[in-house]
């Protein structure tokens, strides 16, 4: 198999790089990491409902334990815990760190900015 940017950035994504890392130890834009990744994970998936149809033994736990809340080795849950953040601040973290992993960063990145500003307001009544 020829070793391409692309087979490259595939590699570091399984490896949990982010593609922010990649794209400066690769010398490329994160735009050009976004597209791929998606495409990896799209093919992915594709790969493991194949793997289930052909007889695979279990899925990933899409409740309790999804692959992409453990995306850069942590539970977001389980920082959020252990910095006792509580609701608002929580969700701050959960939107940020899961933004990119979803449909539209930019809802998420909002919805992150609406809970800060919420939590703001109820530090000023204190």
């Amino acid at each position: 198999m020829k070793v391409t940017t692309k087979n490259k950035i595939i590699t570091m994504l399984n490896k949990g790089m982010s593609p922010k890392q990649i794209s400066e130890k690769l010398g490329c834009t994160v735009s050009y990491v976004y597209p791929i990744r998606w495409d990896s994970k799209t093919a992915n998936k594709k790969l493991f409902d194949g793997a289930l149809k052909a007889g695979a033994k279990s899925a990933p736990d899409m409740v309790n334990h999804p692959p992409h809340y453990t995306a850069g080795g942590i539970e977001t849950i389980d920082f959020i815990e252990a910095k006792k953040l509580g609701y608002n601040l929580g969700n701050v973290i959960k939107y940020i760190t899961r933004s990119d992993l979803k449909g539209s960063q930019l809802e998420d990145l909002e919805k992150a900015l609406w809970y800060l500003n919420r939590e703001i307001k109820n530090q000023k009544r204190i």
